[in-house]
């Protein structure tokens, strides 16, 4: 029976957070010509232990071969399948400043079936720029943008004083899966999919280890 923290396809939140992983490990060993990889090994360039490896893959129905272990092509066909990356998703970026352009310009998302259809943009005066290829277009565009080319995914890269409004325009147009990278908790109805990317959170966090880290240092140093 799936659990409230399972997904629509069964597989538990957390196995999902860690498949993309499993993926880009798997990729750069089919890249270098490994046919086949070790759970011990694919743990070890993945950061997880070998036995949370083989619990992760039990899900997609991959066990491997004993003394040979995962066939490398079949292991990312199999997580690129459960990932939905069998096909490209069109992408749309809201918010050109910074970190909207910063986004915009990277390529990392093409290579990973991730298409950047469209930047938006409130700003007058930032609307009709070009930008990576692309012109940005005025959000009243949206509606007709989803209509067109069935946008499934929206990027909101605006100031959190915005970043609402992006939202309820995305969610009103019809896209159910958002990136968030404001530094604001959104509002959305059921269905509607938000994954928050903080970066100042993530920097605080590293911080708070560093300090006990360096706390650590200096109590072992006071204590010999």
């Amino acid at each position: 029976m799936s659990s409230l923290h399972d997904t629509p396809r069964g597989i538990p939140e957390v196995t999902v957070a860690r498949l993309p992983g499993y993926l880009r490990a798997l990729t750069t060993l089919a890249d270098a010509g490994q046919e086949s990889v070790s759970s011990e090994s694919l743990a070890a360039t993945s950061g997880v232990s070998p036995s949370m490896l083989r619990k992760d893959l039990s899900h997609l129905g991959s066990y491997g071969v004993r003394g040979v272990g995962y066939e490398t092509s079949r292991l990312i066909a199999e997580i690129s399948a459960a990932l939905g990356l069998t096909r490209d998703w069109p992408v749309a970026i809201v918010g050109m400043g910074n970190l909207g352009r910063a986004l915009a310009a990277y390529q990392g998302f093409a290579v990973r079936g991730f298409q950047v259809i469209a930047l938006l943009d409130g700003d007058a005066e930032v609307v009709g720029t070009r930008i990576a290829g692309l012109d940005v277009q005025p959000m009243a565009d949206l509606p007709a943008l989803v209509t067109r080319s069935g946008l499934a995914i929206g990027v909101i890269a605006t100031p959190p004083s915005a970043a609402q409004q992006c939202c309820d325009a995305l969610v009103a147009a019809g896209v159910r899966s958002i990136l968030n990278f404001a530094p604001t908790v959104l509002a959305v109805p059921p269905g509607v999919i938000v994954r928050k990317v903080d970066l100042a959170t993530e920097l605080q966090i590293l911080a708070f280890h560093s300090h006990a880290q360096a706390h650590a240092a200096h109590a072992e140093v006071k204590g010999a």
